[in-house]
């Protein structure tokens, strides 16, 4: 077309409809938005304490802040689901960019729980000995300086802390947030970015083992970046099939019962090979985040490179954010596309469940097992998410709150066992720890099995939900290997378990250090979460089945 062409076509338009009176001004429902608005707020004075507060008074202030704002909002998210916008007022705001319903809020509030207890374990500065009179945590006193220099020396010495890891997780949980309740492809994209990204940075702060976290972060970072290029591609892709971005627009257009369709569009609108390639991609980039087979390899480096407290934080309230986000897209944007997906997640499930239980059986170290583990409960997790009914989604939500609990109080009872280099992680270590401390020993044994899914534990009533789910769903085949996925991974929970009861302790074995009232509180929620949801899970599960409807 030639630029004349073009020019005569742009000046048309302008004349036949005034632009300027096009542009409505954007109508924001700040008060369904509020519980993100807190979080952002809370970040931002955050960045302000880190340049206006005299260094030696901003662990106290970064802590009080975060602790306000993540109540607030979860007192926010109560208020909205008690005001009915779970269930009856369930809508669209900020101009068709966030949806607030169901799902939406209940993975809100599991987020802000799990990031509150997180936040805990960030703030502990009791569990490493003192270093020339200061109390240190477990993120680098500096963390610009190179590992082993003079000038970290001289910031250990100067008792400096990083307390940018305040704000740093509260910018994440603002992703994390807005992920799951996302209803545009735009949206989705940019709360992918605003929650990796204080992630990448987190996972390279730990105080011991400097360069193992570095490269945990360097290899979270460079794998995500690829993930993020295969969501934004599959984006482009979709938009070019429908037109849109936003999620009900490409479902009518993929159900059929789009109305008023843009000439322009025509040509390239039902294109199924833009459908199918521009979905499998997003969808990529989601089983990345989830951490599912063939996409986990970076699980375990990570998991095991990362100071612990931020390993806790992101293996529970990532797989709730992400599993948010995936349910949302194959739940409203591509329920017609059900027959196409169905097939290849019953794939990925299976490998997931049986790769993770059986590579954990190998691991020496406590926190790539639980990496692994982790990667193996992404399997059982998807059993849900194939269903395809609304208990399919219901059993999800119970599972991810379930789950998130349970392992921020494993990571958390993992910072306790140390000797002089740290954390003791090498499973070796570990034995004869019941004899040693009878009361951590039996709280990891605890968390061990909630994770095998042994009855009266929260991961009993969590997976007997998806798998319930899925067998309806009219995925039986699933479920056998669902089950035989659990007894593969309860061999390797039980032998830590045997290893730390009925093994001699070492002489020279490793110390558990007395945490202060943040950890303790962290451990003891864990252990009534993981409790209650096990012993009595009914009202839950009715919580989980009322905010299991997504707004449409």
């Amino acid at each position: 077309m030639s630029a004349s062409a073009v020019h005569s076509l742009w000046t048309t338009a302008a004349t036949a409809a005034d632009p300027i009176s096009k542009i409505d001004t954007p109508k924001i429902e700040y008060g369904q938005l509020s519980p993100t608005l807190i979080v952002v707020g809370a970040a931002i004075i955050g960045v302000l304490v880190e340049a206006f507060v005299p260094r030696k008074h901003r662990y106290y202030a970064q802590l009080f802040v975060s602790v306000v704002a993540l109540v607030a909002a979860f007192a926010a998210v109560v208020a909205l689901a008690e005001g009915g916008y779970g269930t009856t007022k369930a809508r669209i705001a900020a101009m068709g960019a966030i949806a607030v319903d169901g799902p939406a809020l209940f993975l809100q509030g599991t987020i802000l729980l799990a990031a509150l207890v997180g936040l805990f374990t960030f703030a502990e500065r009791r569990l490493d000995p003192e270093t020339h009179g200061n109390r240190v945590d477990s993120f680098a006193a500096q963390a610009a300086s190179v590992p082993g220099s003079d000038s970290e020396q001289a910031a250990v010495k100067a008792g400096f802390t990083t307390t940018e890891v305040f704000p740093l997780l509260l910018f994440a949980v603002a992703g994390m947030l807005v992920f799951p309740s996302a209803n545009d492809l735009l949206t989705l994209f940019i709360a992918l970015e605003v929650f990796s990204l204080p992630l990448y940075l987190l996972c390279a702060l730990a105080r011991r083992k400097r360069l193992m976290s570095q490269e945990a972060a360097v290899k979270y970072f460079l794998l995500g970046a690829f993930a993020s290029a295969f969501t934004l591609f599959g984006i482009a892709l979709l938009y070019g099939y429908a037109g849109s971005v936003s999620y009900g627009t490409i479902a009518r257009v993929v159900d059929g019962t789009i109305q008023n369709v843009n000439p322009a569009l025509a040509d390239t609108m039902g294109n199924d090979a833009l459908l199918l390639v521009g979905a499998a991609m997003i969808v990529m980039g989601l089983l990345f985040k989830v951490g599912a087979v063939p996409f986990h390899m970076w699980t375990p480096d990570v998991y095991q490179g990362a100071p612990t407290p931020v390993t806790g934080f992101m293996a529970a309230a990532t797989k709730v954010a992400a599993f948010g986000a995936l349910l949302r897209l194959l739940y409203v944007v591509l329920p017609g596309l059900r027959w196409d997906w169905r097939p290849v997640m019953w794939g990925v499930a299976i490998i997931t469940m049986l790769g993770g239980a059986i590579v954990a059986i190998t691991q020496t170290d406590i926190k790539r097992l639980l990496a692994y583990s982790s990667i193996a409960h992404a399997g059982f997790i998807l059993a849900g998410v194939i269903a395809t009914t609304p208990d399919g989604v219901s059993s999800v939500l119970f599972y991810l709150a379930a789950y998130s609990f349970v392992t921020i109080g494993a990571f958390a009872v993992v910072t306790l066992v140390r000797d002089a280099g740290g954390e003791a992680t090498h499973l070796s270590k570990w034995a004869g720890l019941g004899r040693r401390s009878p009361l951590v020993a039996a709280v990891f044994a605890v968390f061990l099995l909630a994770f095998a899914g042994i009855p009266l534990t929260s991961g009993f009533a969590g997976k007997f939900a998806v798998f319930k789910a899925a067998a309806e769903g009219g995925a039986a085949p699933l479920v056998v290997v669902g089950v035989i996925s659990s007894a593969i991974a309860a061999f390797f929970y039980i032998r830590v378990i045997v290893l730390m009861f009925f093994s001699e302790p070492r002489p020279d074995g490793p110390t558990v250090a007395v945490p202060s009232p943040l950890t303790m509180t962290a451990i003891g929620v864990g252990v009534a979460v993981t409790l209650v949801l096990g012993v009595a899970p009914q009202y839950f599960l009715d919580l989980a089945n009322q905010a299991g409807v997504f707004v449409r």
